[in-house]
């Protein structure tokens, strides 16, 4: 019998394996069930038309519907076998027909065909009676053309291969009649042909064949035992004979589903009911409770719309004479929305670059819900307001793709969350989390934190001295985001003095700066990245070089030269505070540096004389007296306030001279003043004024005729002013004084010496290279006053001299 069925396995499988393919997008086989592990299915490269090679470059696979995968595709040679012997009884218990669905993906490009393979039945199951020994208790009042339903057969088969006949042994009292059930099931009934005698014959023993239409055919056997009861007039009876019930598949457990009653006019123990399941399937005794008293049937296990639709059991009514009758329980199971969506991912690239375009498909997934009508109807979003989309394809397939243009530098990676969700009453979701992360592409420049940096040193700096960094940022990653620093060039300058670190960004002065040649300079600062191509930002990079004291302070007035000693006349009637001379001197170092203050550091008589702290003027500290010899020779000290001080010292000589009347005294100091005694007084001043003139310009004529036989040949020299001094802007000299003095005629022009003002020597912003020029002119103007012989020159300090 094994060899048999081997040898019907290999028939049918010549027979049922072929191929067809339903247009360019789907693909059917057929393949007999029981085939051994890896057996031959069809050749998907020949049926394709492509080359086996193509689908190892394109990465084909194949993915069975369900979570179990029945089916593997040889990318080497285009094969697709079956994994494990299929048995069509448990794969598709429920089914006429045994249809598996699978899908090939191929990717670059992407392309998805569908394919179906049915599982051929095989005659490899039995008819199996639910009861090897069955019991008829049958009055012997039965009339002829009775019928008694018997238990049905069971066929895991499909088909011609399902159940197809009933056949009775050889008896004299009964026949069989077969009937067909609504949906196609055939069971056998008994019709009695000839009236029972129990005296005669208490028992009969029938044998009962079921057959099926498989090629050879299979049967199973039962013996059914007829129990010829006594009589026993009225039957059992069923108020309906067809009780219909709708029934929600979420039903608990001991949930009533209908009452069955059957009424006997009998008395006693003839008239007791007892209910049992008859022609009912096992499953549906699984589900199912009969309550042999009451009738009462109740749900005891779980009803699933998706495993089976409807239930239909026979219950038999029967008397303690032996007396029966029969109805049919037909149980629709209604859907009720009991299953989530299922989201099974497919392909998913998970890594795209930042400027992909729009549209771009990420994943191919599909949905599926066990439920029906709307409770398996489906929708699918994305959760958050994210740059992507779904796109419907066919079968519920969905296509995730991009719908905007994507930023690394804003969002670098992204969890998508893709909820299914049905339209059920109470409606059920599921969800599946796709992570994305966005690769760089180099399309942001590095950015200064700041458009300026500006960086100070101090002068007389060491070479190589770090003064600060540069630093710019860049929102790529990777080598787009490592940023190199470079110094840009500008042609037909001169290189600066300073170097920037092309990793680091630290600045370095390259030799040490002087604050009087430069005081600042500006350079610009490249910082590019190392993408393809690189980008770049410039930002300016501005140094202040700081002052240090390392000037002294330079005298211009009295002349620096050592060769020659400034003099000047001071009357010995002088009161106290008279303006003796004025020390100028500057500071080429700047602030604090160049702030001077003047110090009377020796001097013949120490009480005589002062010198002003910050504008340096020399002023009679008290009158002079006889005693006070007439040469005093003045050491004056001009420090300035750098850190450490530095100073220098001028000698100033003065000559206390006798002759100068009061009243000319009076008149350089200040203006006359009304007199208000009367006209007696008035002419008695004017007589005094022309006396004193008169003595007044005899003593100066003398005194001129000495100086000028003690210094014959001497040259008078302008101070020579530095060209820093030129420059500087921190100048030592107060509020501009006026001096008018009267001379006679025939004055000699050496006895004093006066300057007139030289603002017009020494404009604005004149440069230092032109400095000398201008002094040898001023110097030319100086000599030309002095030529001048009458009064009313005017002298005015050095406060402009820039």
């Amino acid at each position: 019998r094994q060899s048999g069925g081997r040898k019907r396995q290999v028939i049918l499988f010549i027979l049922c394996v072929c191929v067809c393919q339903s247009g360019a997008e789907t693909l059917r086989y057929s393949l007999a069930e029981e085939m051994e592990r890896d057996s031959f299915v069809a050749n998907i490269a020949n049926d394709l038309g492509i080359a086996p090679s193509q689908l190892a470059a394109r990465k084909a696979r194949i993915v069975s519907e369900g979570n179990e995968q029945l089916f593997h595709l040889s990318q080497n040679t285009g094969v697709l076998t079956v994994k494990e012997s299929l048995d069509r009884e448990e794969i598709c218990p429920q089914s006429d027909t045994c249809t598996l669905f699978f899908k090939i993906f191929f990717e670059n490009p992407l392309q998805l065909i569908r394919g179906e393979v049915e599982v051929c039945d095989m005659n490899d199951n039995s008819p199996v009676f639910p009861e090897k020994d069955m019991v008829l208790e049958i009055l012997e009042t039965a009339p002829p053309g009775s019928r008694f339903p018997l238990e049905s057969a069971q066929d895991k088969d499909v088909g011609s291969n399902s159940l197809q006949n009933y056949s009775l042994g050889a008896n004299s009292h009964f026949s069989l009649a077969l009937r067909t059930r609504k949906g196609g099931a055939k069971y056998a009934e008994l019709v009695l042909e000839q009236q029972l005698d129990r005296e005669e014959q208490p028992e009969l023993n029938l044998f009962l064949i079921a057959t099926d239409g498989g090629s050879p055919p299979r049967s199973g056997t039962a013996q059914v035992r007829i129990v010829v009861m006594d009589a026993n007039d009225n039957t059992p009876v069923f108020g309906r004979e067809i009780y219909e019930v709708h029934l929600p598949e979420n039903s608990p457990r001991e949930q009533l589903v209908v009452r069955v009653a059957a009424a006997d006019l009998d008395e006693g123990s003839n008239g007791k009911v007892r209910y049992t399941f008859t022609q009912t399937s096992e499953r549906s005794r699984q589900i199912f409770k009969l309550n042999p008293a009451s009738g009462e049937i109740r749900v005891v296990g779980n009803l699933d719309f998706e495993e089976a639709k409807n239930h239909e059991m026979m219950v038999k009514a029967t008397d303690s004479g032996g007396l029966s009758a029969h109805c049919k329980v037909q149980v629709e199971v209604l859907d009720v929305n009991d299953n989530a969506p299922e989201i099974v991912l497919t392909s998913l690239t998970a890594s795209i670059p930042e400027d992909a375009q729009p549209h771009t498909v990420v994943a191919l997934f599909s949905v599926r819900d066990r439920d029906s009508g709307d409770n398996g109807r489906m929708e699918c979003s994305i959760d958050g307001d994210l740059p992507f989309s779904l796109t419907p394809t066919f079968d519920n397939y969905y296509e995730l793709r991009t719908n905007a243009a994507l930023d690394r530098e804003r969002m670098a990676e992204y969890n998508i969350t893709i909820t299914a969700m049905d339209w059920g009453t109470t409606r059920f979701s599921s969800q599946e989390s796709i992570f994305v992360q966005i690769s760089d592409v180099n399309d942001n420049p590095p950015q200064f934190t700041q458009e300026v940096y500006t960086m100070s040193v101090m002068e007389n700096n060491s070479p190589m001295l770090r003064i600060g960094s540069v630093n710019a940022t860049d929102a790529d990653t990777g080598k787009n985001a490592c940023v190199n620093y470079t110094l840009v060039r500008q042609e037909g300058k001169e290189q600066p003095d300073v170097l920037v670190n092309s990793e680091s960004g630290d600045v370095y002065i390259l030799r040490p700066l002087d604050y009087e040649d430069v005081r600042a300079f500006e350079v610009e600062v490249r910082a590019a990245d190392s993408g393809s191509p690189p980008l770049s930002t410039q930002a300016v990079l501005r140094v202040v070089v700081r002052d240090e004291n390392d000037n002294a302070p330079i005298v211009l007035h009295p002349s620096p030269d050592s060769s020659v000693v400034a003099g000047e006349l001071v009357p010995r009637w002088v009161h106290a505070g008279y303006l003796v001379a004025k020390v100028v001197a500057v500071d080429a170092d700047a602030g604090q540096n160049a702030w001077l203050s003047y110090e009377l550091a020796k001097a013949t008589e120490p009480g005589l004389f002062h010198v002003g702290l910050h504008n340096g003027e020399v002023r009679t500290v008290r009158a002079m007296a006889e005693r006070d010899m007439p040469r005093q020779k003045l050491v004056v000290l001009v420090r300035d306030r750098g850190q450490p001080p530095r100073s220098t010292t001028t000698t100033l000589s003065i000559a206390l001279v006798d002759g100068f009347s009061d009243a000319h005294l009076r008149l350089s100091e200040e203006a006359p003043a009304a007199d208000t005694d009367g006209l007696l007084t008035l002419y008695l001043i004017a007589c005094l004024a022309c006396v004193s003139a008169v003595f007044l310009a005899t003593v100066v004529a003398v005194v001129v005729m000495k100086v000028r036989r003690a210094r014959p040949n001497e040259a008078e020299t302008l101070p020579t002013f530095p060209k820093a001094a030129t420059e500087s802007t921190a100048g030592s000299l107060p509020h501009s004084y006026m001096y008018d003095v009267c001379f006679t005629t025939g004055t000699i022009n050496n006895e004093f010496q006066f300057l007139r003002p030289l603002f017009h020597c020494f404009p604005a912003g004149l440069p230092p290279s032109q400095g000398e020029q201008q002094s040898s002119v001023c110097s030319q103007e100086v000599a030309n006053l002095r030529e001048e012989g009458n009064c009313a020159a005017q002298v005015r300090d050095l406060a402009g001299l820039r």
